[in-house]
């Protein structure tokens, strides 16, 4: 088995992304609950309890939990081409592709949350995961 390891730079880099993501949440959420006096009731949902925040405010959760879904498929895909030798070439390139996009997108929901655009945002980044399934199904067939 010839492991590349380059296609791991991206999936760190995306990691640490989602660590930026979660400081920012916080340093957002949490002068917001201080400010609206809310008190954390256990018996109310979380999400419910949160909806009355600002809504630049729960953008910035919104996004964190949106990096907790769909790029978990990119680092499970990511690392497996790493596995199977295909971690370079237009694989590296289009596992950046797909970092910046989530980048730009979370970028994007946090500051100004125009849905319609965000979605073009999140479909581009689909591109580029879309062909590295491709290839990582034609380097296992």
């Amino acid at each position: 088995m010839n492991i590349d390891t380059q296609i791991v730079a991206p999936v760190i880099v995306l990691v640490a992304w989602s660590m930026v993501m979660w400081l920012w949440m916080y340093a957002t959420r949490i002068p917001a609950i201080q400010a609206s006096k809310m008190k954390l009731d256990p018996e109310i949902p979380v999400g419910q309890q949160m909806s009355t925040l600002p809504a630049s405010v729960r953008w910035k959760a919104d996004n964190y939990m949106h990096l907790m879904e769909q790029p978990t498929v990119f680092y499970a895909l990511a690392l497996a081409l790493a596995m199977l030798g295909e971690g370079t070439g237009i694989n590296l390139y289009l596992a950046w592709a797909y970092v910046v996009l989530r980048i730009v997108h979370s970028l994007f929901q946090s500051l100004v949350n125009k849905i319609e655009l965000r979605f073009v945002i999140f479909v581009l980044s689909n591109i580029p995961l879309f062909w590295l399934t491709v290839n990582g199904l034609m380097a296992v067939l």
